[in-house]
């Protein structure tokens, strides 16, 4: 009784639950807003001077866009080690102190045209973005077994409503067509409030869940790369690292482009892509909240095949409508097939580890999706830049479905325990 109680003073999760939904709030708010400034030269809010061609624009977007996770992918696991040596209070507060004066940088760039403090903002978010491991970590400090899977299920939601909520807000908010003073950089000073918010909420009702220990390890500043190499040494693992990686390196080529090709295409505004992405959304969690449940009788390595190859194939077919309308049609089963594959990819995962080791097996799987983040956005740009603003996509739909193929032929049931441990 006395732990239980005890579990509850600490509780965290409304204040974790706010701190990852701003994270995906600001993740999202981009989508509609940053071709705008890179790659649509017809937008009032293109920031490339005249002269200059939009292919240089598409370069940029994917360099813009690879500068958060490079940054995360560096720094997340130290933020992760000094929440362990500091307490999780204090990094977090550090870490979305960055996130809220990274929003304003950005902000900031858009109204003077700094490309350069463009990315310098971007970097910034990226290497104090550790905010969501410290606070699954404090989650984990205060949780039970019992509680386990319901409070992560929450971050969960979280993430989804951050996702559906976020580019919905970036693209009304940056419409200056519902009020004449919005702009490109409202919805940043906006993100930014809500975090200065979040950072007084932590600040004051916050309680620290980890116990500081004099002893705690010594930091490593290169945990990030010897994540991915110690990767390869779970060899029963390799197989679902790489599917991990190609599904994350894909997608990221997917999300890159996408709204380009909307705008392009389609002649969406930054409010018809907020409105599309939530959509979409939507479908998702309705997808992870209710479809999966439907089909649990299916095996799971079945069902990563089937959501790699759905999700692939939905990709191309976002090619075929020639009216915005048609697109309404194809975004569910995109939905389904992407919401089934990154849920049970993880299931999978953590599911054929050997107990002990599970927390360091999908921390290498962060580490993993992290770095599949990094090059797919600067490829993406040149590509778009050499050949088409298309053409990302469709390399996106090949890499997602050969990820599909090659698991479906390779992979073999297996739990990994310390006899087959290669280390």
């Amino acid at each position: 009784m006395e732990k239980k109680s005890s579990e509850k003073s600490r509780n965290p999760m409304h204040i974790i639950f706010m701190t990852v939904f701003i994270d995906m709030l600001g993740y999202g708010i981009l989508i509609p807003v940053i071709p705008l400034l890179l790659a649509d030269s017809a937008s009032p809010f293109y920031l490339l001077p005249a002269g200059v061609s939009v292919n240089t624009g598409y370069i940029l977007l994917g360099f813009l866009l690879a500068a958060f996770p490079l940054f995360q992918f560096l720094s997340a696991p130290i933020l992760g080690q000094l929440s362990d040596k500091y307490g999780r209070k204090k990094i977090l507060l550090i870490s979305i102190l960055g996130t809220c004066i990274s929003y304003l940088l950005f902000a900031y760039a858009i109204l003077t045209k700094n490309i350069p403090l463009l990315f310098f903002a971007r970097s910034l978010d990226g290497a104090t973005g550790g905010n969501i491991a410290v606070a699954q970590a404090a989650i984990a400090d205060v949780t039970t077994p019992a509680n386990r899977a319901k409070n992560f299920g929450l971050i969960g939601a979280a993430f989804g409503l951050g996702f559906i909520i976020g580019p919905y807000i970036g693209g009304k908010l940056s419409d200056p067509t519902i009020l004449p003073w919005f702009h490109a950089a409202t919805p940043f000073w906006f993100a930014a409030i809500l975090s200065f918010l979040n950072i007084i909420f932590i600040y004051f009702f916050f309680k620290e869940t980890h116990e500081v220990k004099e002893s705690a390890s010594k930091i490593m500043l290169n945990k990030s790369v010897r994540n991915i190499l110690k990767a390869y040494t779970y060899k029963d693992l390799r197989l679902l690292f790489l599917t991990s990686f190609l599904f994350t390196a894909g997608f990221t080529f997917y999300t890159t482009f996408f709204a380009v090709y909307l705008i392009l295409k389609l002649g969406f505004t930054q409010g018809n892509i907020g409105d599309f992405f939530a959509y979409v959304g939507v479908w998702i969690v309705l997808t992870q909240g209710v479809f999966i449940r439907l089909i649990t009788r299916i095996k799971t390595e079945k069902l990563i095949t089937l959501g790699l190859l759905g999700t692939g194939i939905s990709i191309l077919l976002y090619f075929i409508p020639t009216v915005w309308w048609g697109l309404l049609f194809i975004a569910p089963f995109f939905a389904f097939f992407n919401g089934v594959t990154m849920a049970n990819l993880s299931g999978l995962i953590s599911s054929s580890s050997y107990q002990k080791i599970q927390g360091e097996i999908m921390g290498i799987n962060s580490s993993v999706q992290a770095f599949a983040q990094i090059f797919p956005p600067i490829l993406a740009g040149i590509i778009a830049s050499n050949i088409s603003p298309y053409t990302p996509l469709i390399i996106a739909a090949f890499i997602i479905i050969f990820a599909g193929v090659n698991f479906s032929i390779f992979y073999k049931p297996h739990k990994i325990t310390k006899d087959n441990l290669e280390l």
